[in-house]
């Protein structure tokens, strides 16, 4: 993130914002400018030195007026309670916005997962689940997968939930590994969900989505399947990816003349998103800089990294050609950029429903939990693909009726629903 950014300040001032549209009475506002409960503990881990190591964890619940709060556990060495605050606060809309019936939850550990060793992983992990077990649960407080943090990882932590709870409680977690209780298509669904929003704004601006090209930054999980999903369904073509190298400690970005063969890269690309730069340079990739990726002459930019990578003094250096900015990471673009983007006339596809797709598979998972029965993979991908086009008209709906910015509209829709929730809850 860039270090002017608060995201918790700027999540805060993007709802300021449409609630002023709404014109949210004062007491409702002040009521959802906050989260309900937050925790902050610490984590004694024995390492494999035998040394005792003591690791910061927090856990942020937003608000649960439609459901259970619903939010990934991030392990990252620059967390903090405002990342986390910011988060959980994105999750809310997020769940209102896919018209599921969840809440926002977010967690959060200062550590580099890269770090540790496999058992510390996992006393870390464990340690975790029991500092805050109790406010967790299938009907409280569902965690998931985020940066650093994998599905075995979440099938460590719901293990250990189950013990201390006395029963086998797979709900309890979601994004676990198949063989654990997680479902199919989880692993995908968050940059495939990103594609069928840009193929739904492709429709609305009748662009011929074989024809775009687009860049990316980051290749973890979400930017490995919307590139995926970029060149195998919409038939596009990716110039460039961008990646954080853990040992040079420096992003760099990656292009190819041809274009990128996005499969070839994640085979190339570590567990926590690093691309080896021998092989890829050794198969005719370049290795440029690690702002080149927002350079490019591309129709499409897909940020799927971290918060605030799109700012006042980067916006600037978004080509003109680009048509739509599809925010695959949570708060990629702060306030300041959106009023350039606005002015551009850029089409933006924000977060909370352009990433939507791996809440909403997280959801599926928690359904076939309580079921105990198990939809395939293209049963999965289709739900998903269902909800995240119906979330994509009831957004572009409102931006048409109210000629507003897509955020805004976004933020008009989900912040109705949760305030709809504590009305008929007797909340406000």
């Amino acid at each position: 993130m860039n270090t002017t950014t608060n995201a918790f300040q700027m999540a805060q001032k993007q709802f300021d914002q449409v609630a002023e549209m709404l014109n949210l009475d004062s007491q409702v506002r002040e009521y959802l400018r906050w989260p309900m409960r937050e925790f902050s503990f610490r984590i004694p881990i024995r390492m494999d030195n035998g040394d005792i190591k003591i690791f910061n964890g927090f856990r942020v619940q937003h608000n649960d007026a439609i459901g259970p709060c619903k939010g990934g556990i991030r392990f990252h060495p620059s967390e903090t309670i405002d990342t986390v605050r910011a988060l959980a606060t994105w999750m809310t809309w997020k769940c209102a916005v896919a018209n599921i019936p969840l809440g926002g939850g977010k967690g959060g550990v200062i550590v580099d997962s890269a770090t540790l060793t496999n058992a510390e992983k996992e006393h870390l992990c464990r340690g975790y689940i029991q500092k805050i077990w109790q406010e967790l649960g299938p009907r409280r407080d569902v965690p998931a997968p985020d940066v650093g943090t994998t599905p075995q990882m979440m099938g460590w932590m719901m293990d250990e939930y189950s013990k201390l709870s006395g029963e086998y409680t797979p709900g309890v977690i979601t994004g676990k590994p198949v063989d654990s209780g997680g479902s199919l298509g989880r692993t995908e669904a968050t940059g495939f969900g990103v594609i069928i929003a840009i193929r739904e704004a492709m429709k609305k601006m009748k662009i011929d989505p074989s024809k775009c090209s687009t860049s990316l930054q980051g290749f973890g999980n979400v930017a490995q399947y919307a590139a995926i999903g970029f060149k195998t369904i919409l038939k596009g073509n990716i110039k460039a990816v961008s990646y954080w190298d853990r040992n040079d400690r420096l992003g760099y970005t990656v292009s190819h003349s041809k274009g990128i063969d996005p499969i070839f890269l994640q085979s190339i690309t570590d567990q926590y998103g690093t691309i080896n730069k021998k092989k890829a340079e050794s198969t005719g990739y370049a290795i440029e800089e690690a702002t080149k990726w927002l350079c490019k002459d591309v129709d499409v930019l897909i940020p799927a990294a971290i918060e605030g990578q799109i700012n006042a003094e980067t916006v600037g250096m978004i080509s003109d050609k680009v048509r739509i900015i599809a925010e695959g990471a949570n708060g990629p673009t702060t306030m300041e950029a959106d009023e350039q983007l606005k002015k551009r006339g850029m089409f933006i596809i924000p977060d909370f429903l352009c990433n939507a797709g791996g809440v909403t598979v997280s959801y599926f998972e928690s359904v076939q939990n309580d079921m105990n029965y198990y939809w395939p993979r293209d049963e999965v991908l289709q739900r998903l693909d269902k909800k995240m086009t119906v979330a994509f008209k009831s957004v572009y709906d409102m931006f048409e009726k109210e000629n507003v910015f897509m955020r805004d509209a976004a933020y008009m829709v989900a912040i109705s629903r949760v305030v709809k929730a504590m009305q008929l809850r007797g909340w406000i």
